[in-house]
């Protein structure tokens, strides 16, 4: 039996961590996440296919693709979160598809500047994680199991 495919996406400017505004981000890089997000999948079952671009329409394919292939999906938009009527589109195809997602955020966007606080993506996800860093990932693919 094949295990579980889950699809790990990061949205714009997340393949800058490590260097971007660690007091905010921390220092851990992408490769740092999906290193652990690999390790966590594997602990819990899964295969953690992680996958980062600051394309909207590329995030939008990919969440197509997660439903053509029924995969679940942890999905840290960026800056997407709070504008993009399209990912948030795309996202409830997944959901409705029967399919989870799970939106994470490394940081806590309810704690920083105002425009941050609203998610366009928070009311079609199964669920959000946020505020733990590189361990809002883990979680999130604990959620799904």
């Amino acid at each position: 039996m094949t295990a579980p495919t889950v699809f790990v996406l990061s949205g714009p400017n997340l393949g800058r961590l490590g260097t971007r505004e660690p007091e905010v981000y921390g220092s851990d890089t992408l490769e740092d996440v999906h290193a652990a997000v690999q390790r966590e999948a594997r602990d819990l079952g899964l295969v953690a296919d992680c996958r980062q671009t600051n394309h909207e329409g590329e995030l939008i394919d990919w969440l197509h693709e997660a439903v053509d292939v029924g995969a679940d999906v942890v999905l840290n938009p960026g800056a997407f979160t709070h504008y993009s009527y399209a990912v948030r589109d795309a996202c409830a195809i997944v959901t409705t598809s029967g399919r989870s997602l799970v939106e994470v955020h490394l940081s806590n966007p309810a704690a920083r500047e105002e425009f941050r606080h609203t998610s366009v993506v928070a009311g079609v996800a199964t669920g959000t994680i946020a505020g733990f860093g590189l361990q809002s990932y883990l979680l999130a693919l604990r959620a799904l199991v």
